[in-house]
């Protein structure tokens, strides 16, 4: 794309923007905060406070369009083969269709009913272990719908292969009435089966051996393996290889969480992506979510070169959200290999962090007003509060919109240049209702999309991680060494083994 008409009409176009402020842009527009808007079903993207004009979201509509988009989108959503390296759909849509797939509702009804069941007063805990996609979803979800929980049972996340993790994990539970759920696509990932065992050995230590399965379920594409680690086929749920990792909340993947916020909110979730789902389908760009915060995204990426981006929800109950976000972007977005095997000309996906404010107005904003580098950022927040504490709200939320303010048109003390804000720093707001399943899943749907949107204007493949599997071989084969069940590797570079060694004689106890 970077060689096309479409392309390089919007590098003019930034070329002129040189020197303009957000400040002239407001100033001369007194409209734009009202009409550089988009929103659907109570959710609203405010992308006004970027450095950008009505030209710059026709240029990228032109660029979109460009990029067959539409077409990309319907394949996506019919479930065409889109994962092209590895010959799949990504077909994580059919989840939360009204009538999904017969093996998908099928599964539903089987989740709905484990899950009416394990809050039926059996179970006060339940821990779910997985790492990556089968742990940053459910753990995000969660915590966000903290206000919709049975109030009688507590449900953890277990991720880590660091054992302090697992000591977290389990302090102050009573083994016989805490549920293990081992979430893995291929149960065979090397720190979630490390801490299914250890799991499996404390429970052990506490019941009756006939009883040790009964505290598991598992949800996974091999159920052999689930079967010979001791957990039943009737508390075992299926994952599909057209569900990637880091796509899979709406699964079985989301059994916690269903367990956690009950059926019918957890369905709720599901009608909440499935309308962003068709609003991305249908939508002119103009006033589509998820195509203006990708290609706005793209825009500040690729023709601004800023190489990294923050989001930062205003909601403790979305404090787990950035490194949902994180893992979702970076994981599809960090590829310099086209989709068709060539090197990628331009720079792709962009570095993303954050944490909930205000917290993060007292550890990072200096750098966002003041620093030499320009961040992005990405503002969430909601009109409406799940707590009775409205006061408090209103101080949050007068702190988002401050932000975005003064990160826009900064602030001068002339006396006192260590006091001047240069301002002319973007930000979106994208701004809901309040926070419940449905505008969950409408926010989970929305960076689904966005991460599409600009996947397929960069060409290259969002739904592989080649990154990640190259470093759990050698992890698996370094842990062989540190063991002394291999002989050390002689092609190791000279760091790798000298660190190996030291381990390895810290570990016998020997001290040099």
């Amino acid at each position: 794309m970077h060689d096309t008409r479409e392309w390089q009409a919007l590098s003019d176009h930034r070329q002129a923007l040189d020197g303009v402020h957000l400040w002239d842009l407001f100033d001369g527009d007194p409209q734009r905060g009202e009409r550089l808007v988009a929103e659907t079903d109570g959710l609203l993207l405010d992308y006004s406070k970027n450095r950008l004009t009505d030209e710059t979201v026709a240029l990228l509509a032109t660029l979109a369009d460009r990029a067959e988009l539409r077409g990309r989108i319907e394949a996506l959503l019919d479930g065409e083969p889109v994962n092209t390296t590895e010959n799949r759909p990504a077909w994580h849509t059919a989840l939360r269709q009204p009538d999904p797939p017969t093996e998908v509702r099928q599964e539903f009804d089987r989740m709905a009913g484990f899950a009416a069941k394990a809050r039926d007063g059996r179970w006060e805990a339940v821990v779910n272990i997985g790492i990556g996609g089968s742990d940053l979803g459910p753990a995000m979800a969660t915590a966000a719908l903290d206000a919709y929980f049975d109030a009688n049972l507590e449900v953890r996340f277990l991720s880590n292969v660091d054992g302090a993790h697992f000591r977290e994990a389990i302090r102050g539970l009573d083994p016989a009435r805490t549920l293990f759920i081992v979430a893995s696509k291929t149960f065979a990932t090397l720190e979630t089966l490390a801490n299914a065992f250890v799991a499996r050995d404390w429970i052990a230590l506490h019941v009756d051996a006939d009883q040790v399965s009964s505290h598991f379920a598992a949800v996974t594409a091999n159920p052999d393996r689930a079967q010979d680690f001791g957990i039943d086929s009737g508390a075992t749920f299926a994952m599909w290889d057209w569900v990637g990792g880091r796509y899979s909340l709406g699964s079985a993947v989301g059994l916690s969480l269903m367990i956690a916020i009950g059926p019918d909110a957890f369905a709720d979730m599901l009608a909440g992506m499935h309308h962003m789902d068709e609003h991305y389908r249908t939508a002119p760009w103009a006033e589509n979510l998820p195509a203006l915060l990708g290609l706005v995204g793209l825009w500040n990426r690729n023709f601004w070169n800023w190489p990294t981006y923050a989001v930062l929800p205003y909601s403790q109950e979305l404090a787990l959200f950035p490194a949902y976000i994180q893992q979702l972007d970076m994981e599809s977005s960090g590829k310099s290999v086209r989709a068709d095997g060539t090197p990628a000309p331009i720079a792709t996906g962009p570095v993303v962090w954050g944490q909930p404010g205000t917290n993060g107005q007292h550890a990072f904003h200096q750098l966002l007003h003041q620093g030499t580098d320009i961040v992005p950022v990405e503002f969430i927040g909601f009109c409406r509060p799940t707590h009775p504490l409205v006061a408090h709200h209103d101080l949050l939320m007068a702190n988002l919109f401050a932000q975005g303010e003064a990160l826009a048109l900064g602030a001068s003390d002339t006396g006192d240049p260590h006091r001047s804000f240069p301002g002319n720093r973007p930000s979106t707001v994208i701004l809901g209702d309040q926070l419940t399943p449905r505008s969950l899943g409408q926010l989970v749907a929305l960076y689904e999309h966005k991460v599409f949107t600009q996947a397929t204007v960069w060409g290259i493949n969002p739904f592989d991680q080649w990154g990640v599997e190259l470093g759990k071989i050698v992890a698996g084969d370094i842990g062989a060494e540190l063991t002394g069940s291999a002989e050390p590797d002689p092609g190791r570079d000279s760091s790798t083994q000298s660190l190996i060694n030291r381990y390895r004689n810290h570990r016998r106890g020997v001290t040099r």
